[in-house]
């Protein structure tokens, strides 16, 4: 590479002032002179610095690369890619034992070092040792290729000739191909250089020396140069060719100019008026292809008028050039000229998304909210004529610094960031158990995957009271944020719902609501049948669950009796995000038909598409659903409860979903204006295993890891019943290597470390953990798995034996999986067809039997001194 140096005597022409700052180093000889000429340089700022300098501020205020001298004390704190060390030699010195000391001091300490010679001294350095074919300077390049600093690359060596007064030139081509043969770069210094070719011949063509100094050589036959044409983002726009003379009239004028296969020397867009002005030319590691960094003026570099060869701009580079063509000349009325006219609203909008950035906590919402914040951002430096690229300088220059400030946040900002906490703790996944809260981290890819072990021997009695508590949920908080959406949705109907599902779906809804009938999607047939015979047995067992009428003559003429009758209308929500979940449509929609629900509305999240997922489409048709509301989340539960301008108002909602589906249920529930009920409340899907000596390794660990793999906050609970170590260990074991072949292995990285097992003394130990755990998902995998099933008191559902796993009950055994999580097993059961029916009672009482019953009512109803229910009975007594 060609480093052309400055003095503070060096008096340059504007023509090759600019040129030079087109490249990629400029070596100063005094700093401060170095610092005031940054500015006009895109590449890098280079200077020898004094023993007494400020260095630290000196790098702080632009300086690259501080020079220091072999003999200097380098105190500065700062990577060492930011320091170079000069060698001096002197005439009469040796010149290999310079290159020695610099070989053996310093490559070690900096990230260049500056190898000052004679012309005769280079002579010397690049001679070639018969033993090894090396030159003393070619050794101590190579030996510079081999440290790399950091992301910055191997250390550079650079040679300065030094030029004797009076021999102004002393530097030729030749000495600079030399020098630059050993892979060293060349410096020289700028009033050497001529911006072109020079009729006196007294100093060397820039171009010139920057291809010999690069080492530049072609592997083409006609010795062009491959050229890469890059934006100011280093985005590539072309790949066209070079030659010294073309390389020569780019530096000269600032612009791009190539070389063409056709035509000779080709000034891009001088025609077409797509020109470019030049910000920077360098040369690639191998030094067989040139890099010209362009800004690219009129419609694009290519000829089809598109920004690069490779199609249209993308991502922020097109939207910092759409911003750019708007603000030139927006179309009225579009909301971009609103808000490059709004100072206000330009205002209000930054805020808005940056506060909504700093709230979101899942991968896909910190995405979306920080495409927002870009755009309204980018607006506003558009409005300012702030470019893309000045910001980048800004971020470079920001990055240069060595000493940068404390970083600490304004105080009202601080307050801001403190209200908003809450919120992105409860968003986060939460320790498991008090015991469990401290050092809880996901596995890293590669690190075992497994359980935290615990012995109920050595446990206290309050931390086994700790194992049988779920993460606690911060329902103020949470209710905060959901209670927003549903009055939203209660207030402005399909308009709020459609709002929400771009937001928080990103999906554009053409229709909230599709009604029955609905098309049949098409199907793989092993899917369609293994949904028709999961659909044939939950109905069956679900049809099973239709209790008789029951008639009672409690004492003679008063006979009471209970009818059931199917509540009319229903709401089911079927979860989408993560996975595709046609089995919770069937375990929702198949007890609501046979309970004989007139109206049965499924809402669920829309594709991207805006298209419901065929399967769970296909289970709609098959148990009679009347409409589906395309809408997930709090939004959904909201339309359901309140109704809308097409989504009906149901009376119940039933199903499972995250905890804000689960606080709008419950928000709904305690509004006497929704007059809605709700199946139960939910939270995380939950599994408590059983195994003892006889249990396979391989089926235990599998069953963890199908609750496991639900999400991060799952709760997977072992209990070992008298398991030795190496029995235990076999089950680790499985669980690393099938967590390891899953596909959402990431999920499980962060759910099983969160889990735990806990070794008890035997199987009736384990199930009174379990009967105060109240686990959704109960699984037996013990001996005689069969007769402790009358010993459980508190489940979901329970799983008996080794060929009943989880998964069967989750899809097609016929049981539902609709159950209670979080403790709730204690007092709720599962969803079953029960749960679609109301029950009615009816009492009638003949002559005989108000006379035998009447003074018994009335005798009540004086203790309670409700007069008038006494009356009501004597009225009628007198009669009789």
């Amino acid at each position: 590479m060609l480093v052309p140096k400055i003095t503070a005597s060096t008096v340059l022409e504007t023509e090759l002032k600019r040129a030079i700052g087109l490249l990629p180093v400029t070596l100063y000889a005094d700093a401060a002179q170095a610092i005031s000429g940054a500015g006009a340089s895109s590449g890098d700022v280079w200077a020898h610095v004094s023993p007494d300098a400020d260095v630290q501020d000196l790098l702080n205020s632009g300086l690259a690369v501080a020079v220091f001298d072999s003999a200097d004390e380098v105190s500065v704190d700062c990577d060492k890619s930011r320091i170079a060390i000069r060698y001096t030699t002197s005439a009469a010195d040796d010149v290999s034992k310079t290159i020695d000391q610099a070989l053996a001091d310093g490559i070690g300490r900096a990230g260049a070092v500056i190898m000052q010679l004679t012309s005769e001294q280079l002579s010397e350095a690049v001679q070639k040792s018969p033993s090894d074919g090396l030159s003393p300077l070619s050794r101590l390049t190579a030996a510079a290729d081999k440290t790399l600093v950091g992301s910055s690359g191997p250390v550079r060596v650079l040679v300065d000739l030094l030029v004797l007064e009076g021999t102004v030139g002393s530097w030729t081509l030749d000495l600079v191909s030399l020098a630059a043969d050993t892979g060293a770069d060349v410096v020289v210094a700028a009033e050497a250089l001529a911006p072109a070719k020079d009729d006196s011949a007294r100093r060397i063509p820039l171009a010139e020396a920057f291809v010999a100094g690069s080492g530049l050589k072609s592997d083409r036959s006609d010795g062009l140069f491959t050229t890469v044409v890059v934006d100011e983002q280093r985005v590539c726009l072309g790949v066209v060719y070079s030659s010294v003379e073309s390389i020569g009239a780019a530096l000269a004028s600032g612009e791009g100019v190539y070389w063409s296969r056709r035509r000779g020397l080709w000034h891009k867009g001088l025609t077409s008026g797509a020109t470019q002005t030049l910000v920077g030319i360098s040369v690639d590691c191998d030094s067989d292809a040139l890099c010209f960094r362009v800004q690219q003026n009129g419609a694009g570099f290519c000829h089809h008028s598109t920004r690069s060869c490779f199609g249209p701009a993308a991502g922020i580079s097109q939207l910092a050039q759409v911003l750019a063509e708007r603000k030139a000349s927006a179309p009225e009325g579009s909301y971009t000229a609103r808000l490059f006219n709004d100072a206000q609203l330009l205002r209000a909008k930054l805020l808005e998304e940056a506060t909504e950035l700093a709230e979101a906590t899942e991968p896909t919402d910190v995405a979306f909210e920080a495409a927002d914040l870009l755009y309204f951002a980018l607006t506003k430096c558009a409005a300012h004529g702030v470019t893309l690229a000045d910001i980048e300088r800004s971020l470079d220059a920001k990055h240069r610094k060595i000493v940068r400030r404390p970083g600490n946040a304004k105080a009202e900002f601080v307050k801001k960031a403190a209200a908003l906490a809450p919120a992105q703790e409860s968003a986060a996944p939460l320790p498991r158990t008090s015991i469990l809260s401290a050092d809880i981290r996901a596995a890293a890819p590669g690190e075992q995957i497994r359980m935290r072990v615990y012995d109920a021997a050595e446990l206290t009695t309050a931390e086994n009271a700790a194992l049988l508590q779920r993460p606690i949920i911060d329902s103020e908080e949470l209710m905060g944020r959901v209670r927003p959406i549903v009055s939203a949705v209660r207030a402005n109907g399909d308009a709020a719902v459609r709002e929400f599902t771009r937001k928080f779906d990103r999906v554009e809804l053409d229709q909230v609501v599709i009604r029955a009938p609905f098309p049949v999607p098409e199907l793989a047939p092993r899917v369609r049948a293994a949904i028709d015979q999961a659909y044939a047995n939950v109905h069956k067992f679900h049809s099973a669950q239709l209790g008789a009428d029951i008639d009672v003559e409690t004492m003679p003429g008063v006979r009471c009796s209970r009818f059931s009758r199917a509540i009319e209308r229903v709401g089911l929500y079927v979860p989408g995000g993560t996975a595709v979940l046609p089995s919770s449509a069937l375990m929702l929609g198949v007890p609501a038909q046979v309970a004989g629900c007139s109206e049965i509305v499924l809402a669920t999240p829309p594709r991207a598409d805006g298209s419901v997922v065929p399967e769970v489409l296909y289970v709609a048709h098959k148990v009679g659903a009347t409409a589906i509301v395309k809408a997930g989340g709090a939004q959904a539960i909201a339309a359901m409860a309140y109704g809308t301008e097409t989504v009906p108002k149901v009376d119940k909602i039933c199903g499972p979903g995250n905890q804000y589906v689960t606080a709008a249920k419950m928000l709904a529930q305690n509004d006497t204006a929704a007059m809605v009920a709700i199946d139960m409340p939910a939270g995380p899907s939950e599994v408590l295993v059983v195994a003892d000596a006889t249990s396979n390794p391989a089926y235990v660990a599998s069953d963890l890891l199908s609750q496991a793999e639900h999400g991060p906050d799952s709760q997977v609970v072992l209990l070992a019943a008298a398991l030795t170590d190496a029995q235990l260990a076999a089950i680790e074991r499985e669980v690393h290597e099938q967590a390891s072949r899953l596909p959402r292995v990431d999920i499980v990285r962060q759910s099983i470390p969160k889990s735990y097992c806990l070794r008890v003394p035997s199987v009736a130990d384990a199930i009174r953990f379990s009967n105060a755990y109240a686990p959704e998902h109960l699984i037996l995998h013990n001996d005689c798995a069969g007769s402790f099933v009358k010993d459980v008191v508190n489940a979901g559902s329970v799983f008996v034996g080794p060929y009943s796993p989880e998964s069967c009950g989750d899809y097609a055994s016929g049981t539902n999986h609709t159950l209670p999580t979080y403790g709730f097993s204690r007092m709720y059961s599962g969803v079953n067809t029960a749960t679609f029916v109301k029950h009615i009672t009816a009492q009638e009482l003949t002559r005989e039997g108000l006379a035998n019953i009447g003074e018994t009512v009335m005798a009540l109803a004086e203790v309670e001194e409700l007069e008038a229910h006494r009356n009501a009975v004597a009225i009628r007594l007198r009669d009789i």
